[in-house]
């Protein structure tokens, strides 16, 4: 598995993004489909019938495929973008990435407040660090990502990393290794593109000092 939480780029099929030309491995990737009422669908999980075309998980990407008509183009016939789908795309990811945060959770894979993350981090348990992008840089810079993995998860809200752990809000989560750490790795990735790449930092220097910030 790479730095940034996908298996290797070789392992992975590759399609070309229809706006940049550019063949990348689909895990980095928007997939649409054409509707019968002539809009283009996102696919985000990848599983609706019909010829897909392809778009980089990047907003400027998927709002200039929407200005300058590219998903006609690849669909080969007349088909319009919906009003604001950078923005519902944006939703989707975040629904998906809170759903498997919560399954892995429930699976004994996944634990939040500082105390816990701190503790699984020096054991060596937890695989990735997580953080709410609205969170304090003060009391998120006490806490640094795993050593073996690197992997880091930075752009998901208080409010969303909260949802996703049963709680009203959270700022510190941890996943220990698992299929299902995996797939919110990659899945976060995605919507880290949508959102403008936040998160990507590699977090702070120590898993020392003790904080009641959850």
């Amino acid at each position: 598995m790479t730095r940034g939480g996908r298996k290797d780029e070789r392992d992975e099929p590759e399609r070309r993004c229809i706006v940049s030309g550019e063949s990348q491995p689909k895990g980095g990737l928007i997939r649409f489909v054409a509707g019968p009422d002539g809009m283009v669908v996102p696919d985000v999980l990848g599983r609706l019938p019909g010829r897909g075309f392809y778009v980089a998980a990047d907003r400027a990407a998927l709002e200039k495929a929407a200005a300058k008509g590219l998903f006609a183009r690849a669909a080969r016939q007349p088909v319009k973008a919906p009003l604001g789908l950078a923005d519902q795309i944006e939703g989707q990811l975040v629904r998906r990435v809170v759903e498997l945060i919560s399954l892995a959770r429930k699976a004994g894979l996944g634990v939040t407040g500082y105390e816990k993350v701190k503790d699984w981090l020096v054991k060596g348990t937890a695989t990735v660090l997580i953080q709410a992008s609205d969170g304090s840089e003060r009391g998120k810079s006490k806490l640094r990502p795993p050593e073996k993995t690197g992997l880091f998860i930075g752009c998901l809200t208080a409010q969303e990393i909260g949802l996703a752990f049963g709680r009203e809000h959270a700022i510190h989560g941890a996943l220990a290794a698992g299929g299902l750490s995996d797939r919110v790795v990659e899945e976060a990735a995605r919507l880290a593109g949508l959102r403008g790449g936040a998160g990507q930092q590699d977090g702070g220097e120590t898993a020392g000092e003790d904080t009641k910030t959850a």
